[in-house]
């Protein structure tokens, strides 16, 4: 989004340094050992049990917690770890209470689950903070190559998947530094600490694993070389484009897009220097959108309006995240569709929205107009893969490239996760599930390779 000192509405150090701090501390603090083992205690350790079901990667759910009772929690860390390479981050962002929580047979019970993306977040801090020797090794060398291009989850899951099965992995990124949306993608206050470097650190530390930075497809690397030097390659590109709002955008200071909003804010080493508006609209529903409003109300936004074309029951933010952009301040608009940006002398000054409704299972305009007054609009209405860099050489469905249940794609050397493949969800762990399932699907088609050779 570009600013300037010039634009009265947008303007850095609203707030103080310590109000700062304040608001964008750990948004949910860490357990301590004691609240860990009363939590763990709460748990039924059931067989065949639905939050394991319930798990995208099927960590062994009261296998950890039990461990965490007993005391061991290297080896809770060890139970996570083992399904989930990126469990320390999962347990902070993963929307458990649609996932493992809400499959917890104590919401029958009682109305209220074990707290287990807490007690994941303790065990797996835990680990970080007292490493050991590591929990995993590598197998033999099997002298190998894999590629893999995209250092977001998918790609981070299947790299660490194939060095631990003895491959020599060359991860490749864009970006200067790894993580993909687990860096740049989440709000600040879901991850302090630089949370999301340390893991990748960890991650990297079992070795096999070279890192080029900079280096993105299409631009420094190609499919068809991938594919020829490489015995086989793996694809987490994610989405690198953002879908337009449908109307014209005038070229006006305060207009961004909410993805490098958030990107922006989550490298800046002093908040205060973060320029924000005093009126903030946010167009949009998903989690994108919540965390640039909340984070706007939090850099000291006077009013951040999130506006939504449908109902509550549809977005893409889960009711838990509407909830916390509701008690963070934030304002939202459902059921009315932007129709214009308005601007004065360069600036955005608001948007024109139009009420809509459902006619017969569509939505269609009412025809009521209103404004919304704001200094800064951000877009959060989805992104789209950019899929140039692919050429033809894989088969897309919906703009996406498309797999079978284990990640490979139309060509034989190549698998691809995360959200560049079709029936992405959006979820970090579902991201990282893809990349372990297709490190392991690589792992077996690279010795099917070797014994026919």
């Amino acid at each position: 989004m570009h600013t300037d000192s010039s634009t009265s509405g947008i303007a850095a150090g609203r707030l103080s340094g310590a109000d700062l701090a304040r608001n964008f501390c750990d948004a949910h603090p860490p357990m301590n050992l004691a609240q860990a083992r009363i939590e763990a205690d709460r748990c039924y350790y059931c067989y065949d049990a639905p939050c394991q079901t319930a798990c995208p990667t099927g960590i062994d759910v009261p296998s950890f917690i039990q461990r965490i009772a007993d005391g061991n929690l290297r080896g809770a860390a060890h139970a996570i770890l083992e399904a989930n390479p990126l469990g320390g981050m999962c347990a902070r962002v993963c929307p458990t209470e649609v996932l493992c929580e809400q499959a917890c047979v104590r919401n029958t019970q009682e109305d209220k689950p074990v707290e287990i993306g807490q007690l994941q977040r303790y065990a797996t801090d835990h680990l970080m903070a007292h490493p050991g020797k590591p929990l995993f090794t590598r197998a033999a060398p099997s002298g190998k190559r894999v590629a893999v291009v995209g250092a977001g989850p998918a790609g981070l899951a299947c790299a660490h998947g194939l060095a631990r099965f003895g491959h020599e992995v060359v991860l490749m990124d864009a970006q200067p530094k790894l993580g993909g949306l687990n860096e740049y993608g989440l709000a600040t206050y879901k991850t302090v600490d630089d949370f999301a470097q340390k893991e990748v650190q960890w991650l990297l530390s079992i070795g096999g694993i070279t890192v080029r930075h900079g280096t993105a497809l299409g631009r420094e690397v190609h499919l068809d070389g991938l594919c020829a030097e490489y015995d086989a390659v793996f694809l987490g590109l994610g989405l690198g484009g953002v879908n337009s709002i449908g109307i014209a955008e005038p070229q006006a200071t305060g207009l961004g897009n909410a993805v490098d909003f958030i990107a922006e804010l989550r490298q800046v080493k002093d908040l205060t220097q973060v320029p924000v508006g005093r009126r903030v609209v946010v167009i949009g529903g998903g989690m994108t959108a919540v965390d640039a409003a909340v984070q706007s109300r939090k850099l000291g936004a006077q009013s951040v309006t999130m506006v939504y074309r449908r109902g509550s029951a549809d977005m893409g933010a889960s009711t838990h995240e509407q909830a916390w952009a509701l008690e963070n301040g934030v304002h939202i608009q459902h059921w009315a569709s932007p129709l214009q940006v308005l601007s004065e002398n360069g600036h955005v000054s608001g948007v024109e929205f139009e009420r809509t409704q459902m006619v017969g299972g569509k939505l269609q305009g009412g025809g009521e107009r209103f404004v919304v007054a704001a200094d800064v609009v951000l877009k959060a209405i989805g992104q789209t893969m950019v899929t140039q860099p692919l050429g033809s050489a894989l088969e897309l469905q919906s703009g996406r490239i498309r797999t079978d249940a284990q990640g490979q794609t139309s060509h034989p050397k190549v698998w691809a996760g995360g959200d560049c493949r079709v029936g992405g969800r959006d979820l970090t762990v579902e991201a990282v599930e893809h990349g372990k399932v297709a490190a392991r699907a690589i792992h077996a088609a690279l010795g099917a390779a070797t014994l026919n050779a």
